[in-house]
Parts: C-alpha cells; sequence; structure tokens
C-alpha cells in the first residue's frame, strides 16, 4: 500500500473508532435515556390499523378549503407574465394598454413594486424557504426564460388573463450559457447537498476497477423533470393593517412565514401563514416568486389578492429536477463480490439555487465494496433554478447504479437478485456506522416468492406473446432516514378527556393528520374521536418541514416529548391523594381516559377525576423534542425491492408495464392504507421518470418547450397496471415509533427496474431514461 493509502486506511480506522465509542456510549434508542417507546413494542390500539384519513369526508364533499378557494371581500385576481430570453435585461416595458383594459386595478413592475428583498435561500438559515436568492420585481434584469416581469390585477381572472396579454416587452440580449455540454467545458464545481459534499473517496477505486476480474463502466443520463402537483400553485393573500396573512400551498408554513418576513422588512409575528390542504408538493411547494408578488401586489391595491399559477407558469418558475450525466463502474471478483464502485458525474445547476441533484447518496449505503469514489460535479446554465424533486438524487441515481449492476448481473451470469445479497453491507460501508434496521433480504426474497422472479426469462428476448416480448427487471431502492430539528407540539386535555393536538406540520394527500391521530390516542389512551390533530398554521408552535420523508419522524418525537410534560403536569396535579402518587412519567402510560401504573395497572385514575379534583378545565403543554442525535450513532434508511414486468411491442417498440410489485423495509407502517396508497403513489410516479417525463428545453432559447400536460408526459390509468405493496413490518427502534419515511422510497429503483425489465425482454439496453420508442428501435 503507498504511503497515501497508509494514511487513508489510518484516518478511516480513527475515525471508526471514535465513532464505535460514541455507539458504545449511546442510548439503546433515540429516547432519552435509552427508554424504548412502549408503540414500538407491540402493536395495539389505533396505530398499525388501516384508518381511513379523516380528511377524506371533506374532500369528497368539496368541503376542504384549498389554497385558491378562500373568498374575501373585493378579491382581485393576478395574473403573470413571464420574460421570453434566457438573460438580458427589459428594454421597453409598455403597460398602457393594460391598465386601460376592463377590470384591471393595478399593473405592477419593476416601476413600481414595493421595494423586497431577495428570498433567503432554502438552507441558508434554519427557517429560510425560498427557492432562488434572486431580487423579485425590483430591476430590469432577466436571469432565465420565464422569469416572472409583471403582475396584473383584475376584478376578475379572466380580465387579468387578457390584460397580461396587452403588455408590450421588448429586451436586450445578452449571452446565456444553455448547453449542458458547453456548461461543463466552462468549467464545474464541486456539488453540496445539505451542507455536505458530495465528493467520497475511500481507498483508490480506480486501480481497484482496472484490476478487478470482472467491471462494468458506463455513461447513464437523465433528462430534465419538471413539477405538476394536481394542485397548481396558489395563494391567497391580504394584508390585514401591519400583518400579511397567506392562504397557501405550501409544504413549509414555517420557513414561508419566516421567509416573507424577510422579504418585506417586516418581523415574523407580523405574518400568518395557513396551508390546511394541499394537492401534492412533492418538493415543489415551498416560497416562489409568485407568493411575495401576490402580497407586494395586495399592499399596492389595498385588496385581497387571489394567484394560481398557470400551469405553463408552473413550469416557467418553479423548479424541478435537474439533468444528471453519470458515470457507474464497478469491479467485481469471480463470484460477485464488489472490488471498487465509482459513481461520479455531473449535473445542471442555476447558479441561484441551492438544490442540486445528489445522485450518489443511495450508493454511499447500498453495497459493500473494497473502494468508492464518488463525485457529483455541477455545471452551470441560465435556467429555472433547481429545487427538490421527490428523492431528490436517489431517484435519478438509482438508475444508474442498479443499472451498472443488472449489467454486471449479466456479465457474470449470477442472478440479479443474489448479486445484490451477495454485497449486502454488514454496516454502514463509508461510515462504518451500524445500521439501526436493515431488512433488505427480508424484502428481497418476500418480493420475489410473490412476484414469481424464479419464473424470469433467462435468455433476453426468449418469451414472446404474439408482437409482445415479455421480461422481468427488478432493482433496489433507498432513501435515507431525516428528522428535522425544531418541531415543537402542544397539547391541550380539557376535563371531557379529550386531547388537542397542536403542530404547524401540513397535509398533502399522505394521511398526516390521521396517522398522528391514531400515535397520540394510542400513547394517551383515548378513542380516535377523543383526539382532534390541528396542523399548517404558523400560529401553532414547530418549524417542521414536510419534505425528506422525515414529518412523520419529527411530528412523533414532538407528540412523544409533549406526552411526557403532559403526563409530569397530570402527576403533579394529581397529588398525594391520588392512587399515583409518588409516581414519575416514565412510570406511567395512557389508558381507558387516564393514567395508571406499567406495572401495576390497577394504580390508575381518569383524566376527568384528575383535572376535576384540580378544579382545573384544562392542562396545555407544549415541548419541543431531543435534537436527532439517532443520525449520528446510526446508519439509517428506509428499502425497498423493486419488481416490474414489462411487455416490448416488437413491432412497435411501445413499452407496457404489466406487473409491478415493491417490497418495502421501511420500520413500522403506522397506517397500512395511507402507507400503502404512499407506496403505490411513489412507484407510478417512478413509471413517469421511466417511460415518458421529460422537460423539452431550447437551447437556442432557453425556453421549455413543453409547459403544460399536453405535452409534458404524466403517467395516467391507462400506463399504469395493478401495483402490489408489500413491507417487512419491522420496527426501528433507534426511530420515533418505529417508523421511518415512506413518500419518497416508492419512486427510488423503479426506473432501473424498468429499464433492467426492458433488456430482459429485449436483450437491448437502455441507458438514458426515459425509455421512448427511439431508444428502443
Amino acid at each position: 500500500m503507498s504511503m497515501i493509502g497508509d494514511a487513508k486506511a489510518a484516518v478511516k480506522g480513527a475515525i471508526q473508532g471514535a465513532m464505535q465509542k460514541a455507539i458504545a456510549a449511546a442510548p439503546d434508542s433515540w429516547m432519552p435515556g435509552g427508554t424504548p417507546d412502549p408503540l414500538i413494542r407491540e402493536q395495539h390500539g389505533h396505530t398499525g390499523k388501516p384508518v381511513s384519513r379523516i380528511d377524506g369526508p371533506l374532500k369528497v364533499a368539496g368541503a376542504a378549503p384549498f389554497a385558491a378557494e378562500f373568498a374575501l371581500e373585493q378579491m382581485t385576481y393576478a395574473s403573470v407574465l413571464f420574460s421570453t430570453v434566457a438573460r438580458g435585461r427589459i428594454a421597453t416595458l409598455d403597460t398602457v394598454a393594460a391598465e386601460r383594459a376592463p377590470g384591471v386595478v393595478l399593473v405592477m413592475t419593476y416601476h413600481n413594486a414595493p421595494r423586497m428583498k431577495p428570498m433567503p435561500l432554502f438552507m441558508s438559515t434554519s427557517k429560510a424557504g425560498g427557492g432562488n436568492d434572486l431580487p423579485i420585481l425590483q430591476d430590469p434584469e432577466i436571469h432565465w426564460n420565464g422569469q416572472p416581469i409583471a403582475v396584473v390585477l383584475a376584478e376578475s381572472q379572466e380580465q387579468a388573463d387578457y390584460a397580461k396579454s396587452l403588455i408590450a416587452v421588448t429586451y436586450e440580449r445578452a449571452d446565456a450559457m444553455t448547453n449542458f455540454a458547453a456548461a461543463k467545458a466552462a468549467g464545474t464545481e464541486p456539488g453540496e447537498f445539505q451542507g455536505e459534499p458530495l465528493k467520497l473517496e475511500i481507498g483508490d477505486a480506480e486501480a481497484a476497477l482496472a484490476a478487478a476480474a470482472h467491471r462494468v463502466d458506463h455513461v447513464y443520463r437523465t433528462p430534465r423533470h419538471n413539477h405538476n402537483p394536481i394542485e397548481l400553485h396558489a395563494a391567497t393573500v391580504t394584508w390585514e393593517g401591519e400583518t400579511l396573512r397567506v392562504h397557501d400551498a405550501t409544504q413549509a408554513v414555517a420557513h414561508t412565514a419566516w421567509s416573507l418576513a424577510q422579504i418585506f422588512g417586516i418581523d415574523e409575528k407580523q405574518v400568518r401563514v395557513t396551508s390546511p390542504f394541499v394537492g401534492g408538493g412533492f418538493g415543489s411547494k415551498t416560497l416562489w416568486e409568485h407568493q411575495a408578488l401576490a402580497a407586494a401586489a395586495s399592499k399596492l391595491a389595498g385588496r385581497p389578492v387571489r394567484i394560481v399559477l398557470s400551469r405553463e407558469g408552473v413550469h416557467r418558475t418553479i423548479g424541478g429536477r435537474a439533468m444528471t450525466e453519470q458515470r457507474v463502474a464497478i469491479g467485481a471478483q469471480a463470484d460477485g463480490t464488489f472490488d471498487a464502485i465509482v459513481h461520479t458525474g455531473a449535473i445542471t445547476m442555476s447558479r441561484h439555487s441551492a438544490t442540486p441533484e445528489p445522485f450518489i447518496v443511495q450508493t454511499k449505503s447500498a453495497y459493500a465494496a473494497g473502494a468508492f469514489k464518488l463525485d457529483v460535479e455541477q455545471a452551470f446554465i441560465d435556467m429555472v433554478a433547481n429545487t427538490f424533486m421527490r428523492a431528490p438524487g436517489e431517484a435519478v441515481g438509482t438508475f444508474g447504479l442498479e443499472s451498472a449492476i443488472d449489467e454486471l448481473a449479466v456479465a457474470l451470469d449470477i442472478d440479479p437478485i443474489e448479486l445484490r445479497l451477495k454485497n449486502e453491507p454488514a454496516q454502514d460501508p463509508t461510515t462504518g456506522l451500524p445500521f439501526s434496521q436493515r431488512a433488505v433480504e427480508q424484502a428481497f426474497r418476500d418480493g420475489a416468492a410473490r412476484f414469481g422472479w424464479a419464473d424470469r426469462p433467462k435468455v433476453p428476448g426468449s418469451r414472446r406473446e404474439g408482437d409482445w416480448l415479455i421480461g422481468m427487471g427488478v432493482a433496489t431502492g433507498t432513501y435515507p432516514y431525516y428528522r428535522m430539528p425544531g418541531g415543537a407540539a402542544r397539547i391541550t386535555l380539557d376535563r371531557n378527556g379529550h386531547a388537542t393536538v397542536g403542530i404547524a406540520a401540513h397535509e398533502m394527500g399522505m394521511g398526516t393528520a390521521t396517522a398522528h391521530t391514531q400515535v397520540t390516542a394510542d400513547r394517551l389512551g383515548l378513542s380516535l374521536d377523543q383526539v382532534t390533530f390541528n396542523y399548517a398554521d404558523t400560529d401553532l408552535p414547530g418549524v417542521v418541514l414536510a419534505g425528506g420523508s422525515q414529518q412523520t419522524a419529527a411530528i412523533g418525537a414532538a407528540i412523544v416529548e409533549a406526552q411526557r410534560e403532559l403526563f409530569a403536569e397530570l402527576l403533579t396535579l394529581a397529588g398525594n391523594d391520588s392512587s399515583l402518587a409518588g409516581l414519575k412519567p416514565h412510570d406511567v402510560f395512557g389508558t381507558r381516559g387516564g393514567l395508571a401504573k406499567l406495572d401495576e395497572p390497577d394504580r390508575y385514575e381518569s383524566y376527568t377525576s384528575i383535572l376535576s379534583r384540580a378544579q382545573r378545565e384544562a392542562v396545555t403543554v407544549e415541548a419541543t423534542p431531543p435534537d436527532p442525535l439517532e443520525l449520528q450513532h446510526w446508519s439509517m434508511h428506509s428499502h425497498s425491492a423493486i419488481f416490474v414486468e414489462v411487455r416490448v411491442n416488437a413491432v412497435t417498440g411501445e413499452v407496457r408495464v404489466s406487473r409491478m410489485l415493491g417490497s418495502f423495509d421501511c420500520g413500522r407502517i403506522l397506517n397500512p392504507k395511507t402507507g400503502a396508497s404512499q407506496f403505490r403513489g411513489g412507484m407510478i410516479m417512478g413509471l413517469g421518470l421511466a417511460l415518458t417525463e421529460e422537460t423539452m428545453f431550447d437551447e437556442r432559447t432557453g425556453r421549455i418547450m413543453n409547459p403544460s400536460l399536453a405535452e409534458y408526459h404524466v403517467p395516467v390509468h391507462l400506463d399504469v397496471p395493478a401495483i402490489e405493496v408489500m413491507w417487512t413490518d419491522i420496527p426501528d427502534p433507534r426511530s420515533p415509533m418505529g417508523a421511518r419515511g415512506i413518500g419518497e422510497i416508492g419512486i427510488t429503483g423503479v426506473g432501473a427496474a424498468v429499464a433492467n425489465a426492458v433488456y430482459n425482454a429485449t436483450g437491448k439496453r437502455i441507458r438514458e431514461l426515459p425509455i421512448t420508442l427511439d431508444k428502443l428501435f
């Protein structure tokens, strides 16, 4: 070994030694003092049951108010005009005809917009929520094709849209960077994601690759993707004196409120944001220009504003997933043991965003190998800022990694599942941390048995029914566990035994309120109708983001901590006359509408009795959970085994996915009904990634060419087969409630599983998504 290699080994050994000492001193779970959560020892009560979403009746009845459905007096309607050049400045801007149009209340441009500071860029501080850090309608400069340059307010949406068409604009164009290859040639910069460099080397992977008995080494490409949630990005905004009131379609109420306060130079307490229902977000529904534009226009006009971006407006101004170019190389021994994994490449980025596509994240923990070389480089293009999109990094990174593994399995003549399991790591291969809980092999074995993997054609292109070639493919999916700090919860328990929970979290259709009503009811020993769960309002405590599949853990941890505070307060109120006298919060549990001693359930008193004797109508507590120290001691991830059967028409090249199965290992599933919906939704989005979705980008103008659902193709009913889902349901003892995130694991692995199935059906390897007819024949 070289001196450099010796030094690296010594450093790695020292780091791992320190980690092992930290692990030995760590608690047995995330809970302070190492006390396991009773809810993860056994399933009982409501948690783990398939409860229907409590907001379902409201939505079915059309009584659930979304952001654009709040009716305010003297409402005005906004329409946004977008730039049509990639870089430059506005030369002339004639708004006279628009101002004279019927119903027009205001035309706002950089000439008359209130002074606004740039959006605080997401992750620049704990509450920053901006998608970019550019000035908002403050100057004539143009930074991308689609940038908002004017807002029209009118008495109706139709009047606003018509008046906008009357605005005349000319530009002084400047040279723009719109080509990926040219951007790479101009120089790249090292990627960074959530404060961590996207670069890691362990050992000499290139040397190990060159020396390996068997190797694959290919480039895989994925295109730009745009967000298309069913609910358009919208907000209803008004000023109540000096207070800004925003009904928003957001997955970050606290971040939005704080950021808007910074933009307008007011106190955070002067901004109230609510978002009771959101029709899908997937990472896109944070703070963009439209909320600030609506607030500024409302201030100028002195009237409420409803702003709803058109589908084109969403494509023009809301960030999406970046283009990637990934080199994946794997060196292996004759028996399939990995000697080296190389996963490097480049992505496109705007210089005004902070969310690159971290396609190497899953490669850091998915497989054991003797050496690693991982690197993401950023190439800068003049375009709308990048942002998070469901499983950022993993969704496209698994396409490269899992396709390469399938290619290696073919070269070695080893079953693709057996090759993956051959390289299952005993501990995190790049950090040395132990896994908190990992049952990848069980997920694969169970899934293979149910899917009928044993019937997979052994020779590509060998199974045919008429004009249809049939094949099967598989891939591993992985997504890290997160629990962001800042979550806080409030619980009010009244004399009737009714508990009201409040936390500034979000409901985007995943069943947040339902699952945590179940959890709260179990922890307090109440029925579901004795719990009310309030959320998505900045008047509530907590800074909780519905992103990174971490909201469930963040809310759960906050509820657990608030429940402890509540029990402590109740035991104090119970006093010495109670059968609970002398007990501490960790001695009791909630049951039958009251408290009982853990090992003596007959030592019991109801909540009604405690509060009545204390002459209290209710008791309220608020608590913040410990920081997510579990992540310092354990490697924590959700996992999946994705199975796909495809049919490829030998004449036309049409690809049809005929069967899908997802076998998941995600800790404990709090609600099987809403959980299954999340898994299936992610897998359907994965079908779009694999087969249909691609943002067409005109490099001559920097303009998106397909900004509509007529031309940007997402999966529809006829594209989606019957989807089976199953899970291990093994609690993770290091996470609140034993649960890990499930919102994003469904999409990871699907792109590769489809591509691998297409190879098995046709013998043709596709290394660039989406898999379209031109790539097959």
